[in-house]
């Protein structure tokens, strides 16, 4: 593979970076701005007063925005996994020393910003909270629910979320866990090297078809990665099919595995990640210059917020919070400026995720760091609960 075409190839992160160095691809960057800012107009039509005015006014796009903008998950999931596999086993081989450790790190990169942002909500939920009578305000937290929080575990236990959509963070640390603790068993089993990179990708592979075909038509498991390790484990395979010297090959499982998923049950979501996947193959193997360049300069902006997309993702349903509550109190029930409000609260979402980006996620995360936040996410969020217990 070429040098350019392995600048393609590669990124650092989807949403917080991967333990591994290379050349970032304005694409993936593209993707997943695109895919942020499809994420942030979701949770703007879906909660709210803003979106209950506005709806009237354009009630089609509000709509689509409702039913399918939050399917751009999907186009995190794939670009998780292809990164990942890049980070952990470039040719299917594991390239790191021990999982723990590895998982280790991951839930640092991951747990430094989420923290923050979680800090954020909490604050920004005891501001509004007694002006903005909304469902969409969360209610003052307790221990056991800050603690599940900051653990990334508030789902499997029951536990409300502090924010919306950071769900997403938990799925994405069950599934490079996953990734992380087969790869190292295959690596363990396999008696020679073809033999762990046979092993790791057939067990990749495995999953990923088990999601698509099983776990993921049952609604009850969404709160574990397994449910989504298809979309993941379809960024994994694409990885590896950049890769390969017969990358057509790659492409008929992919397919396949697409197609017997859609076969069974016709699922959008499964479609978006296989054409993610497909599409991201294709970029991979194909003449790169003109695509490279589009993507630095047309699709910048999309590039400039993909780059930022975790911080974004993290902070910004406080900050559309704090919109709506300011909006609704000042033109109550005036549709066309809670229109303007929409899109304050979308600018003001980017602003925040850059500031969020530059002073908490851009530094080194570290061990002390992450408990440094942690700490005061408990802090702060025991503060607020007793404040409201009063």
């Amino acid at each position: 593979m070429s040098a350019q075409r392995r600048a393609l190839c590669l990124g650092f992160s989807c949403f917080a970076s991967h333990d591994v160095f290379f050349p970032r691809s304005p694409w993936i960057d593209v993707l997943k701005g695109a895919a942020c800012m499809a994420i942030v107009w979701h949770h703007l039509s879906a909660y709210g007063p803003l979106a209950n005015t506005v709806w009237p006014l354009a009630p089609t796009l509000m709509a689509w925005l409702y039913d399918y903008a939050r399917m751009a998950v999907q186009i995190f999931l794939v670009v998780a996994g292809y990164l990942a596999a890049a980070s952990l086993a470039p040719t299917g081989l594991a390239t790191f020393e021990n999982a723990t450790s590895q998982i280790g790190r991951r839930f640092v990169r991951l747990a430094v910003p989420y923290a923050a942002a979680l800090l954020t909500a909490v604050a920004a939920a005891a501001v509004v909270r007694p002006w903005l009578a909304d469902a969409s305000v969360p209610e003052a937290p307790h221990l056991t629910q800050l603690l599940a929080n900051a653990l990334m575990l508030q789902d499997v236990l029951g536990q409300p979320a502090l924010s919306a959509g950071v769900w997403y963070v938990a799925i994405d640390f069950q599934l490079f866990s996953i990734a992380a603790l087969w790869l190292a068993f295959a690596r363990r089993i396999g008696r020679t090297p073809g033999a762990a990179v046979a092993w790791g990708q057939a067990g990749v592979l495995g999953l990923c078809a088990a999601s698509l075909w099983f776990f993921n038509r049952n609604a009850a498991l969404d709160v574990w990665g397994i449910y989504f390790f298809g979309s993941y484990g379809l960024g994994m395979a694409t990885y590896w099919a950049t890769r390969s010297a017969r990358p057509t090959r790659w492409l008929v499982v992919l397919a396949a595995l697409g197609a017997v998923a859609l076969a069974l049950e016709v699922r959008p979501r499964v479609a978006l990640a296989l054409a993610t996947s497909i599409f991201l193959l294709w970029l991979a193997l194909g003449p790169t210059p003109s695509r490279t360049a589009f993507a630095e300069r047309a699709a910048f902006p999309f590039a400039w917020v993909g780059k930022r997309s975790y911080s974004v993702f993290l902070v910004h349903f406080p900050v559309c919070l704090a919109v709506n509550a300011a909006f609704s109190a000042l033109w109550p029930g005036q549709a066309w400026l809670h229109a303007v409000g929409l899109w304050v609260a979308f600018t003001a979402s980017i602003v925040a995720g850059w500031l969020l980006y530059e002073k908490v996620e851009r530094p080194a995360a570290t061990a002390v760091r992450a408990l440094r936040w942690q700490a005061r996410l408990l802090g702060a969020g025991w503060l607020v609960g007793l404040a409201q217990s009063l």
